[in-house]
């Protein structure tokens, strides 16, 4: 008799997010710049499930769409993965907030 597969992982598959720095800002107005910088929200993915933010490292859990930082300097965040190389932060609300964290690549980042 085969063995049974493994129950589903609650949330959908688990992941990594492509390694690099990812640049967190969040929207400006037409009077002003059109960005404005969160550097506090900065990350680099350094390996697998880790990362590094402010010197600190750290771990996160991609499931499905969702990132949690789930140690280091950005425990508790949550990030809704909307592409590849696009965040946005999770409102306690569930909804999309402002801030977006976009994934460097050469000539922009």
């Amino acid at each position: 008799m085969a063995a049974a597969p493994p129950p589903a992982v609650p949330g959908g598959l688990i992941g990594t997010l492509p390694l690099g720095i990812y640049t967190c800002e969040l929207p400006g107005d037409a009077g002003g710049p059109i960005r404005v910088a969160a550097d506090e929200f900065d990350f680099t993915v350094v390996h697998g499930s880790s990362y590094r933010s402010g010197g600190d490292r750290g771990s996160y859990l991609l499931t499905g769409d969702l990132v949690t930082m789930t140690s280091g300097k950005l425990n508790g965040l949550k990030l809704h993965r909307i592409s590849s190389g696009f965040l946005r932060r999770v409102e306690p609300d569930g909804t999309d907030g402002a801030l977006r964290c976009v994934l460097g690549t050469p000539g922009n980042g």
